[in-house]
Formats: structure tokens, sequence, C-alpha cells
């Protein structure tokens, strides 16, 4: 835990080289390619930089060869070869410091291939990396859009569900609106009949009533015509009878009058009930004016009737 957390922080974890260099090999055994983040998972822990660093130089070291100490030579030999080589020593020198500077060289070139090689494998390293974390990028901005996306969907859901919901409201309230329009057009359409039915029996009664003032204007007219053949008669005749001819047509301007009332009465009623009502209306007013002009005329009888000079 404590290198993972130290790992993370960027500090360096306290694992030897040895450790490091035996993760390598273990590595290259396996025909892997040794890397930081290889080395970091075989060792538990470490910064993987400082990994491929130890180990990188570990190869550098291992191919530069170490000069072995050379054996001194017995003293013997060591005349002779004085003695022999003598005039020999300073083009051995010579040959030597030149073996010596290419033998330098060639390992400097060794080192500079294996650092230019290790830094070539840490670039690409890095490399993979940056793509691995760009690519760890782009799969955190997938997930986030998914998820964005999951989320409108999630709401358009829930916005479709509302609407269902207040459709299936608004649909419940217009089935209720239309039992309750179907039943008032039922009971209307009863109303109807019904109301229909009274008309009809209203334009019957008004028929009949026509009928019944027609009848009684007939006998209106046929009572005037009396009256009227009375007062003719009745001119010679007592006062009295006067008086009763008067009365009879008082009665009989009464029941005119009571059928005038009645007329107004039936006024409104059907086309054809107005039309006999019109005809009656011109009757009763053509008798009015008669029964006006009798008036008149015993009216005008009376005052002679009275001059006359009474017996004794």
């Amino acid at each position: 835990m404590k290198e993972e957390f130290d790992s993370v922080v960027g500090r360096p974890v306290d694992i030897t080289d040895e450790r490091i260099i035996e993760a390598g090999e273990t590595l290259v055994r396996a025909n892997r390619n040794v890397t930081g983040f290889a080395l970091r998972k075989i060792t538990g822990g470490g910064d993987p930089k400082r990994l491929k660093e130890v180990w990188d130089k570990h190869n550098v070291s291992q191919s530069v060869t170490n000069a072995e100490p050379v054996s001194e030579l017995p003293v013997e030999v060591a005349e002779t070869l004085a003695a022999m080589t003598k005039a020999l020593v300073d083009k051995i020198n010579t040959l030597t410091v030149e073996l010596n500077d290419k033998a330098v060289k060639t390992q400097e070139r060794r080192v500079a291939d294996v650092l230019r090689a290790a830094g070539e494998q840490q670039a690409q390293a890095e490399r993979e990396l940056a793509d691995a974390s760009q690519a760890v990028d782009e799969l955190e901005a997938m997930l986030a859009e998914e998820r964005s996306r999951v989320g409108e969907l999630e709401k358009r859901l829930a916005d479709v569900l509302a609407a269902d919901q207040a459709k299936a409201v608004e649909l419940a309230t217009l089935r209720e609106r239309l039992e309750a329009v179907e039943k008032n057009a039922k009971v209307a359409g009863e109303q109807h009949v019904a109301e229909q039915a009274q008309l009809r029996q209203a334009l019957a009664d008004q028929k009949r009533a026509a009928q019944e003032l027609a009848v009684e204007r007939d006998k209106v007219k046929t009572e005037l015509t009396k009256v009227q053949t009375k007062a003719e008669a009745a001119e010679e005749s007592h006062k009295e009878e006067r008086k009763r001819a008067a009365t009879e047509l008082q009665r009989a301007v009464d029941k005119l009058i009571k059928l005038e009332a009645e007329r107004d009465g039936a006024k409104g009623e059907a086309g054809k009930v107005r039309e006999e009502l019109a005809k009656l209306t011109g009757q009763l007013e053509a008798m009015k004016i008669q029964a006006a002009q009798l008036m008149q005329a015993i009216g005008n009888q009376q005052p002679e009737k009275a001059e006359k000079p009474k017996k004794v």
C-alpha cells in the first residue's frame, strides 16, 4: 500500500538495483520486452522511469569489458624479456597506447550505441505511455458522453411517461365528457320527443278550440239574428220587451267579448289555427259592427217611444 502511494505521488520506492536487475533478467528469459511498467509489475512497486534507468545502466555496464589484472612476470623472465625487448619497448608502448585508445573508443561507441538504443526504447515507451494515456482519456470522454446520453435518454423516457400519463388522464376526461354528452343527448332526444307529442296535442287542442269557436260563432250569429228579428218585431211592443231584448243583446255582446278574449289567447299558435282565427276575427268584427248598429238602432227607438203620449 505504501509503495503504491509513493508511486502515485512520484517518490522513489526503496527497491534495490539487484532486485530491479533480477526482474529484468526474468523478463529477458521470458522473451518479453523490458519496460518500466513490466519491471514495476514484477518488483511490486517503484517508479517505472527509475526502474528502466537502472536496467539500462546495467546493460551498458555489462557491454563494457572490464580489464582483467595482468600477472607479474618472474624476475628471470623479466630480465630476459627486458634484455630481448629493450629495443622494442618503445614500439610496444606505442602499440599499447594505440590499442588502448582503439579499445576505449570502441567501448565508447558501444556505450553510445547502447545509450542510444536505450534512449530510443525509453522514447518508444514514453510514446506508448502517451498513447495509452490518450486512449484512456478518449475512453473516459466516451464514457462521459455515454453517461450523458444515458441521462438524456432517461430524461426523455421520463418526459414520454409523463406525457403518456397526461394523455391517459385527458383521454379518461374526454371519455367521461363523451358519456355525459351522450347521456344529455339521449335525455334531450327524449325531451324533444315528449315536446313534439305535447305540441301535437296542443295543436289538436287548438284545432278543437277553433272548431268550438266556430260553432260558438255560428251560435252567436244565430242569436244576433234572433235578437235583430226580435228587435225589429218589438218596435211596437212593450218597453219591457225592449229591455229584455237589450239584455239579450248585451249578453250576446258579452259572449262576443269572451270569444274575442279566447281569440286573443289563441293567437300565437300553429299556422293553420292562426288562419282560422284570422277568419273568425273578421267575422267577429263584422258581428260587432252589426251589434253596434243594432244597439244604435235600439237606442234611437227608445227616445221615440218616450215621446209617444201615454194612454189615459
